[in-house]
């Protein structure tokens, strides 16, 4: 049973919950004593007010300005974050910063390009003094559980992921140009956040782990937006009835409710993972104040979460495995009607319908990795459900991909790994490629079960583009492992019976000594930077001028956008070091046309630059020029000529920059949304130098159309937040966007173009 309050709640001494009534006083005081306490005193009772005081570097908890205490990235967003800070002026890491390589570490297309990704990532670490984790050794999260998360402290990861809460650590995952002002020794700046309580009371279910409690979670609160760019603080007397490893993988898909952060108490149980990891000063206890302030408290009975599946295309989309397998038909249905908005493709013809069996659910595939399911305890009680059976010889198939080398070593050393290969499972290395796309794409038309982070369309790899479609469900290791005994037929884990041995966990913290590169104390200037024939320096990023014209390219009604269809994952990840070779892919799953339009659009702007001939490179801009100058004088020269998307909500999912920079690359110089999914993709277009309009109504514009607005510098200059505008195609209609308080650096940034010259020109 989840329960979300429709009022702010307070919490008295961690475990009394108390709305926020007309009465409210009165009831604190009878609870605690105390009279009259005010609610702005008791919201710096939280954990987390706590935390980002003693981060804040401002005089100000309004307003923000956070330094982190770490820094982490992988191989897939550590390039070109490191080409923008070199370019920016770096000289050394001021902080630890960690350089993981678990996604592009298959190297397995685009030739030598990942390995010498790796190779700069490992040069850079000895020239600037970071710390570089060598392919395979484990994926970015789990190194960081393990390695660099303290109790009270901060990190920012380039990975949507990065969420170490349960571990006492509050984490956010950002774009890459956040970690650069990091390196670069700024701040961090956003406003105070709200906070919301996520009370968490009696035991889990025999056979329910912890996707099943994240995925009830995510369902009641993402589509409301309950905890949206807040900070999810969880306590309650539920806690101490959940393993290391169990909170874990409920914190890390905390990230799909589209909260900023999170952050647990911390008891004896963490006291002892920091001991089995060998970083006994890590730990200290964390917890509310006696009186916590929360805006708002979601309520969680563990022991009523049965069993979960988040059906395609997102983990919101959740049934208990129970109900699917009840009202198969009906629900299969509802998610070919959603496929068709997912999708937008009448070309692919999409049913699930054809995967039932003898009246079951038949799935293709079963995947158990990353950092939310390749923990000890998620594998260890799938090898025990999978004990002395086997998934069968025709089309099922199961992966399972421990997080890390050492969680390897003990899952060998206790056996776990010999029942799984015994029951016909493949074991895999510490990758994050079935998260993205670059690891166990299903055949067409396929359905995957993984308990791994996402599961929004093209996700698992396949290429709409291409015709091609296959499906994952987002379900529990151990509901995977009872649907691979069944072998294949969906089955929920509580229909199993199974003893689980839950083994203690040894950790050999020789593996990393032996293998990981520490250069943190220790920068040498003299190395030289390793620069792989793809790794190509941004190109060239102009100022905003007086006036402004765009183009309209692409027009996406879809209710949300998510990152990989802004910039796909997968087949993308090879080019994430060449920024001109990745805008090729720019919303290719989406709109296919649109890299074209863009790039049309974009010769005017280059020839703009250039001094040469606008419209010999543009003819179409005349009749926008002429129209412009019925209504208003402007300086053709000194007007950008650029190009806008607009969709409904874009940028949920990953953190990656690529989404924003991508479209800046080919001209894009603004969005236009209804709302930004999260508070990540808005400052990723901010950062470079992208216009991040809100419109809420019917369209006054089409795809095609061209949008004049005067006076924008001017008008971010004076930080503005309403923005005329005139669609020059319907005889320059006025409407007005909303343009949000930007801060002062998000103004300079978007004044100069983009956070590279906002860092040149303070040289």
């Amino acid at each position: 049973m989840i329960k979300l309050y429709d009022k702010g709640v307070y919490l008295v001494n961690g475990r009394e919950i108390i709305e926020d009534t007309m009465d409210v006083h009165l009831a604190v005081k009878e609870k605690t004593g105390i009279d009259n306490i005010s609610k702005e005193e008791a919201k710096k009772g939280t954990m987390a007010y706590s935390i980002l005081k003693s981060h804040n570097t401002s005089d100000n908890m309004d307003n923000l300005r956070l330094k982190f205490d770490k820094l982490i990235s992988h191989d897939i967003t550590y390039v070109g974050i490191l080409q923008t800070a070199r370019a920016s002026g770096l000289e050394k890491f001021p902080i630890p910063y960690v350089l993981t390589n678990c996604h592009n570490s298959l190297c397995a297309v685009g030739g030598t390009i990942n390995e010498d990704d790796h190779m700069y990532g490992l040069s850079c670490a000895k020239k600037y003094g970071g710390i570089y984790v060598p392919a395979h050794q484990a994926v970015i999260h789990q190194y960081a559980r393990e390695i660099m998360t303290e109790c009270g402290s901060m990190i920012l990861g380039s990975d949507s992921h990065t969420r170490y809460g349960a571990l006492g650590t509050m984490a956010m995952g950002e774009g890459g140009p956040e970690l650069v002002k990091q390196l670069l020794e700024r701040t961090y700046d956003i406003p105070m956040p709200g906070v919301i309580a996520v009370y968490l009371t009696g035991s889990p279910r025999k056979g329910v782990g912890p996707q099943d409690i994240a995925l009830a979670i995510i369902k009641a609160v993402f589509k409301n937006g309950y905890v949206n760019n807040k900070v999810m603080e969880f306590v309650g007397d539920g806690i101490k009835n959940l393993s290391m490893d169990y909170r874990i993988g409920i914190d890390v898909m905390t990230t799909e409710t589209t909260c900023l952060s999170s952050i647990w108490e911390t008891d004896n149980a963490v006291k002892e993972y920091y001991e089995i990891h060998n970083r006994p000063s890590a730990f200290k206890y964390i917890k509310p104040e006696d009186i916590a302030y929360y805006d708002g408290m979601v309520f969680v009975d563990l022991s009523q979460i049965k069993p979960m599946i988040a059906m395609p295309f997102h983990p919101s989309n959740a049934y208990t495995i129970d109900e699917l397998n009840a009202n198969l038909y009906d629900i299969l249905d509802e998610v070919e009607k959603n496929a068709l908005i997912s999708l937008d493709n009448n070309n692919i013809q999409y049913t699930l319908k054809d995967k039932i069996k003898n009246g079951k659910l038949y799935v293709d595939q079963g995947t158990i990795a990353g950092c939310a399911g390749g923990s000890f305890e998620n594998i260890c009680d799938a090898a025990d459900i999978l004990d002395n059976k086997y998934i069968g010889a025709d089309e099922f198939s199961l992966s399972v991909y421990p997080a890390s080398q050492p969680i390897f070593m003990e899952l060998v050393k206790n056996g776990a790994i010999a029942k799984l290969t015994a029951a016909g499972a493949t074991i895999r290395s510490a990758f994050c490629g079935p998260c993205f796309g670059a690891g166990d794409t299903p055949a067409n038309n396929g359905l995957s079960i993984r308990h791994t982070t996402r599961n929004f369309p093209n996700r698992e790899g396949s290429k709409i583009t291409n015709g091609q479609i296959a499906s994952v469900a987002l379900m529990d290791a151990r509901s995977i492992a009872a649907t691979a005994a069944n072998q294949g037929y969906l089955t929920s884990a509580e229909d199993i019976d199974v003893n689980f041995g839950k083994p203690h966990y040894f950790y050999d913290r020789r593996i990393y000594e032996n293998r990981v590169f520490d250069g943190s104390k220790n920068p040498d200037p003299s190395i030289e930077v390793k620069l792989g024939p793809n790794i190509v320096d941004w190109p060239k990023m102009s100022k905003l001028t007086n006036d402004l014209v765009l183009k309209v390219v692409s027009v996406i009604h879809d209710p949300v956008t998510t990152t990989d269809e802004l910039i796909p994952s997968g087949e993308t990840s090879s080019y994430r070091s060449n920024p001109l070779a990745l805008a090729e892919y720019t919303l290719s799953r989406k709109d296919p046309a649109y890299v074209g339009r863009a790039k049309e659009i974009q010769k005017a702007e280059k020839a703009r630059i250039a001094g040469e001939d606008i419209l010999e490179a543009y003819p179409s801009l005349l009749k926008v020029y002429e129209a412009i100058e019925k209504k208003f004088t402007i300086d053709r020269y000194n007007t950008q000529i650029g190009s806008t998307i607009y969709a409904v909500k874009p940028g949920d999912g990953s953190a990656r920059e690529q989404a924003a920079s991508c479209q800046k690359v080919l001209g894009g110089l603004a969005n236009i949304a209804k709302e930004y999914a999260t508070k990540r993709y808005r400052s990723n277009l901010i950062n470079w130098g992208m216009l991040p309009f809100l419109y809420d109504g019917d369209l006054p514009f089409e795809n095609g159309d061209y949008i004049f607005i005067k006076d924008i510098k001017e008008a971010i200059e004076n930080n503005r937040s309403e923005i005329k505008a005139y669609v020059v195609n319907k005889d320059m209609k006025e409407f007005t966007m909303q343009m949000p308080k930007l801060t002062d650096d998000e103004r300079k940034i978007i004044l100069k173009g983009c956070l590279i010259n906002y860092y040149k020109d303070e040289e």
